[in-house]
């Protein structure tokens, strides 16, 4: 069923005046951040904890380091570091040291609390795990050769398989946070061995039918979790487990794990050719695009369970948006696309990236967030946890956001561009080059761009021999007046489901410049989402914008939008981001003065005009901390 192949990130050279920066400072500072924070608590010496020592691991350790391990690969595939190597060497000396001879591997399970390996797969994180591991097992294999971390994961998987599945004496069960269904395809991937698509087609198939796993293994221990029953009654949607996955049609439960099975169940229908499969994830991607998406591409609206909300219910202060969920939609979003070549995939999986992804790492890389609000009020009264502060820490008890957000960034080149047999299609604006074979022939693609801050896009196509074939350039949804131009002249050329597709004999340094008009635009919600009523939203391209009181003062819930006037004014401030632009709006706000000790009087109409500033929202909370808005009142002065 998979129409397009992502063009792998080890074959996109980026040179990008917004990207190459970030992955730069991924590389310089986030992965040495995440390591030290990930050593100094003891998840690298899990392995070889014993009782009695400190730092007694956690069930999910296994999985921070995993995911450091897999960055750390894709930054290798470009930047040989041995002492990058031998950290990870050592890690997989201690889980080859760790391994039970029939292949289990889980640094909890195995040094705190043997007997209960596999009698928990709802709430304890085995298969999670696992996935985690197996893909970084890949990414190292791939970046060095090395297959000693390989050759453990084969052994684990193979446990694994021996343990589940439907043949007497296997346990018919599978994992309460989804993730090794995508791991298992990718292994499948690397080795074309299919018992490893069929391991992955079998937790994705038997999820949620009955009776429930969950509540078989639930009664045998004798007990009821904390997510799963709600009075006497078994809720577990939570888990994406409260029927099978091909009869779900809203996004429901934990985001993050949704968006795994979900991405897991994209890539099975992309491989298996499973219509029904794929017709359900367009249901479900529709159910968060329509319903249950932030302006930002931030999805979980709801901190109790870092959970999909009701539809519609969009809260802003209280916005939950966890960055490994926007992460998730990002990956979701791009399996899609493999398989449908229409843009809003494309579109909500750019507005994630630049939005609710990048929000979630400070610009030095060294600070993160873990929820991602629209708006901030940080008293001193308004007392909150960690996890959702309105200012980004160092590091966090459940920190999966860190190293989740470094391996996205060093695979950023996998998500530029597509290929088929027919062509090459550009679905991400980042100055960068890749070189693909089409009909046998080499063609080198090289994009010239200063996007996000600007429209204009240049884009060479440089076939080794004239060929014909199709490029297919996305339109994105935010632009509505665009040109594309071939070697300096009008061009003709269809849209098909958002991407100008253009045919023809293409020859060595054939140009196409492309311009995407980029005025920054006032943006309303739909009135089914109360929390936005009267209120409106700035974007000037893919970027959303927002308004921070180290600009504008404190009582921003208070500043009201001149959406009649606006008077937009888009200028470059490279105050805090190097490159950024600003923009300058009419508003205005309530005059501060005659106010008493009164709680409440007669409505005075006076106000004070001036002109807002706004800042891209990614970058917030990198000065001092201080209120913010997204969403704004909407007035006419």
């Amino acid at each position: 069923m998979r129409k397009n192949i992502p063009v792998d990130f080890t074959d996109v050279y980026i040179r990008d005046s917004f990207w190459t920066p970030r992955i730069d400072i991924n590389r310089k500072n986030t992965i040495p951040a995440v390591y030290e924070f990930t050593r100094k608590t003891g998840r690298i010496d899990a392995w070889k904890w014993k009782p009695g020592k400190d730092n007694r691991p956690h069930i999910f350790w296994d999985s921070d380091v995993a995911k450091w391990i897999e960055a750390t690969a894709y930054t290798l595939e470009k930047n040989p570091d041995k002492n990058l190597e031998k950290q990870i060497d050592h890690i997989v000396d201690l889980m080859a040291a760790a391994q039970l001879k029939d292949g289990y591997l889980n640094s909890y399970f195995i040094n705190v609390e043997p007997k209960k390996r596999w009698t928990n797969l709802r709430d304890l994180h085995e298969l999670y795990c696992a996935g985690h591991l197996i893909e970084g097992a890949i990414a190292y294999f791939k970046a060095t050769g090395k297959r000693k971390f390989l050759d453990i994961m084969l052994k684990y998987v193979n446990h694994i398989a021996k343990t589940f599945g439907r043949k007497s004496g296997q346990k018919r069960g599978y994992c309460g946070h989804e993730e090794i269904e995508l791991a298992l395809l990718k292994l499948y991937g690397l080795t074309g061995d299919k018992k490893h698509l069929e391991l992955s087609k079998y937790f994705i198939d038997e999820r949620g039918k009955k009776p429930n796993y969950f509540s078989i293994e639930a009664e045998k221990r004798g007990e009821k979790g904390h997510w799963a029953f709600f009075g006497d009654k078994e809720n577990y949607d939570y888990y994406q487990a409260d029927k099978p996955v091909r009869e779900l049609d809203e996004a429901l439960g934990h985001a993050v794990r949704a968006g795994y099975i979900y991405s897991g169940m994209a890539s099975l229908a992309a491989e298996s050719g499973d219509r029904k499969l794929f017709e359900t994830c367009k249901k479900l991607f529709n159910n968060i695009l329509l319903k249950k998406m932030y302006i930002t591409g931030g999805i979980g609206s709801r901190k109790h369970g870092e959970s999909f909300s009701y539809e519609y219910d969009l809260q802003n202060e209280t916005a939950y948006a966890e960055t490994c969920a926007a992460i998730a939609l990002v990956f979701f979003s791009h399996r899609m696309l493999q398989i449908e070549q229409n843009s809003v995939y494309a579109d909500v999986m750019e507005r994630a990236l630049y939005n609710g992804v990048m929000s979630g790492v400070s610009l030095d890389g060294k600070a993160f967030f873990y929820s991602n609000p629209l708006s901030a009020y940080p008293h001193p009264g308004n007392i909150l946890e960690e996890h959702v502060k309105p200012e980004r820490q160092k590091w966090f008890g459940c920190s999966c956001c860190p190293s989740n957000v470094a391996r996205l960034i060093a695979s950023l080149g996998s998500y530029i561009y597509m290929k088929n047999d027919d062509g090459i299609s550009i679905n991400l604006f980042i100055s960068s080059s890749t070189s693909v074979n089409i009909k046998g022939n080499p063609v080198l693609i090289s994009q010239k761009t200063n996007y996000p801050w600007d429209g204009s896009v240049s884009v060479e196509v440089s076939p080794d021999v004239p060929s014909d074939f199709k490029v297919c350039v996305r339109i994105p949804g935010w632009c509505s007046k665009y040109s594309l131009k071939l070697n300096g002249a009008n061009i003709k050329f269809s849209v098909v489901d958002g991407y100008a597709v253009i045919r023809r004999q293409w020859k060595a340094g054939d140009k196409i410049d492309i311009s995407f008009e980029m005025p920054a635009m006032l943006i309303e919600a739909n009135p089914e989402i109360r929390h936005d009523c009267g209120k409106v939203a700035i974007q000037r391209g893919p970027i959303v914008y927002c308004a921070e009181e180290a600009d504008n003062g404190k009582h921003l819930y208070d500043v009201a939008v001149d959406v009649l006037n606006p008077g937009f004014t888009v200028s470059p401030d490279d105050s805090i981001f190097k490159g950024s632009k600003m923009i300058l709006v009419n508003a205005s706000k309530r005059k501060a003065s005659g106010w008493g000790k009164e709680l409440y009087r007669p409505y005075n109409p006076k106000l004070d005009k001036f002109r807002l500033k706004l800042i891209p929202y990614f970058i917030w909370a990198n000065r001092k901390s201080g209120e913010m808005a997204i969403w704004l009142n909407r007035g006419a002065i």
